[in-house]
């Protein structure tokens, strides 16, 4: 079990997405669970073709891509975190209200005791532009779902904007924030033109720095 949590925009959606890709490229079954239910605009299931495609079984709310927004998770998502045969990768919804949605597949989770809860972190949004901001998201979130995480993702960017320079600045403060909360770099991500431009590290492996 694969889970991606972070502050809104924080680019977890995009993340997961394309994490389950590489899982499955990899030969692994693989299940991505969309399990947003903060925000109706931006989900996982926009993908799903591509997705499907690949041979990536994709679970959404009902009511994803339509104009009814309510907050329901479908019941095969509990099938998802039961199921040990496959890997599992979840998009959480966005802070602590998002998490609160986690909260009721945490005895599963602990039961199990093989998965990564992965805290993503944009330094270039409002609210986690310093380390101290993005520990006390991180904090909430933990608080709502009951879990604590057990690495950082660093995706720092500024959408079209985004710079191989700016990327490679926000280095300091992700180191900064595995030291304050412990925790390892699970990877540092950008787009597929930015990472092009020189070699890019991509820590795709569970715990880099064991």
């Amino acid at each position: 079990m694969t889970l991606f949590c972070g502050h809104y925009g924080s680019g977890k959606t995009n993340i997961a997405v394309n994490y389950a890709l590489h899982l499955r490229r990899q030969g692994l079954e693989v299940t991505i669970a969309d399990l947003d239910i903060v925000n109706p605009y931006f989900r996982s299931k926009d993908s799903t073709d591509v997705l499907e495609a690949e041979g990536v079984r994709v679970i959404a709310l009902p009511f994803a891509n339509s104009s009814v927004d309510l907050p329901a998770l479908p019941s095969a998502a509990y099938a998802v975190v039961q199921d040990r045969t496959r890997h599992a990768v979840l998009d959480i919804g966005g802070d602590d209200r998002g998490a609160y949605a986690l909260g009721r597949f945490v005895p599963y989770l602990l039961e199990e005791n093989d998965y990564e809860m992965l805290y993503v972190v944009n330094f270039q949004r409002p609210l986690t532009t310093t380390v101290f901001d993005a520990v006390e998201v991180m904090r909430e979130i933990e608080i709502a779902c009951g879990l604590a995480f057990t690495g950082i993702v660093n995706n720092t960017n500024l959408g079209a904007e985004t710079t191989l320079d700016l990327v490679k600045g926000s280095y300091r403060k992700a180191e900064e924030l595995c030291k304050v909360t412990g925790l390892p770099l699970f990877m540092v991500t950008a787009e597929s033109s930015i990472a092009a431009e020189e070699m890019f590290p991509l820590r795709l492996q569970k715990r880099p720095f064991e």
